[in-house]
């Protein structure tokens, strides 16, 4: 990462300049019940802000190759390393892709489901969902179903970098720790990776020396503000970490985006109040199973509100707006107001913090909008 402006919340993206050379941006940075009823609150007032297509044909495959023509299948987590590489958390190929400096997708890692530790496509993943690296330009690897959290060094050499393929609720070092599901990963200036252990109800810390802690939550599902382990959440799915060490989390099945100090001290910034669709402040307003969550360098979040096939935007004070999506689930660009997302997960700032980038998952596809 730059040295002179990255942070290690900060996930990046690859954009297509006019003359179809990449660009480097950088950007901050993994269903339950009946459906909701649908609610009233009005779409988007128009703004003159747009969805636009990135990256992605839009067809499910594995096709390596240039932006536009590559093919992803259900891709979750993105992330750049300090060269400007995209990786891209491939769920459905079981691999995690790379966008290099010139514009071409290939294969960093894995290939077939499965649990091995190796280089390349010998490595194997079991529905990987999240990626994050640190400042040597490792990437670290949310892979669910193989209940583990693992590493690929600048080479492509996998290794498992704490948990194993048996699930559990264990702290500890490196593979004697376990976890449940972990679907989300991101790290901080430190260097400490922190996971989002769905199914564990937790909020994972892991040192450089792969040293494994609960931070925050407990095994017990639950919904309770609070400090550390008396805190409880409900199969959280991601998570980002801003510039002053705060984590923030969608605890997707409270419908709620909370808050973690350094100190471990967990509140809840905005919704929590059961699954919906509703603008408005703090508790008042309503999410459908968020997926995803990015931080502005103000303090405003950006919140992939999976379910609800829209993108939310939550001011620094907790009021929650709706920045795109008609709710209806689809492929539509063009006005926000009418764009249509397809379970909407990764999400996305650039350095400017005027450029969001969505993973839209069932899509296939990564788009952007230029934020006014």
């Amino acid at each position: 990462m730059n040295n002179t402006y990255i942070r290690f919340s900060t996930r990046r993206i690859w954009t297509i300049g006019l003359a179809g050379a990449l660009v480097l941006t950088a950007c901050q940075k993994g269903t339950s019940g009946d459906d909701p009823e649908p609610n009233p609150t009005p779409t988007p007032t128009p703004t003159g802000e747009k969805t636009e297509p990135v990256a992605g044909s839009g067809t499910a495959g594995s096709a390596d190759g240039p932006l536009a023509t590559a093919q992803f299948s259900q891709p979750k987590g993105i992330v750049l390393d300090a060269a400007g590489n995209m990786f891209v958390a491939d769920w459905g190929n079981e691999r995690i892709r790379k966008v290099s400096v010139d514009g071409q997708v290939t294969n960093l890692a894995g290939s077939t489901k499965g649990f091995i530790d190796g280089k390349g496509a010998a490595a194997k993943f079991n529905e990987p969902s999240d990626v994050a690296v640190d400042g040597q330009g490792n990437v670290y690897v949310a892979d669910i179903n193989n209940n583990a959290v693992r590493k690929i060094a600048p080479d492509g050499t996998v290794s498992t970098f704490a948990g194993a393929a048996t699930q559990g609720y264990a702290d500890g070092t490196g593979t004697a720790a376990r976890f449940n599901n972990p679907r989300g990963v991101a790290v901080d200036a430190q260097g400490n990776v922190y996971v989002a252990d769905m199914t564990n109800n937790c909020i994972r810390k892991i040192t450089p020396a792969g040293v494994v802690s609960t931070f925050a939550g407990a095994k017990t599902a639950g919904y309770a503000d609070g400090t550390g382990t008396a805190a409880r959440f409900t199969n959280p799915r991601d998570l980002t970490v801003d510039g002053q060490g705060n984590i923030y989390v969608v605890d997707s099945d409270n419908n709620g985006i909370r808050k973690i100090t350094p100190a471990g001290v967990v509140t809840t910034i905005a919704g929590g109040s059961g699954a919906g669709f509703s603008d408005g402040a703090g508790a008042t307003a309503k999410f459908n199973e968020p997926k995803g969550i990015v931080a502005a360098a103000d303090g405003t979040l950006y919140i992939a509100d999976t379910e609800n096939n829209r993108i939310r935007r939550v001011s620094t004070t907790g009021v929650v707006t709706t920045l795109a999506g008609d709710g209806t689930a689809g492929y539509a660009e063009g006005a926000t107001t009418t764009a249509r997302f397809n379970a909407p997960r990764g999400i996305a700032l650039d350095a400017s913090g005027k450029v969001l980038y969505i993973v839209d998952q069932d899509n296939n596809r990564i788009r952007k909008i230029a934020l006014k």
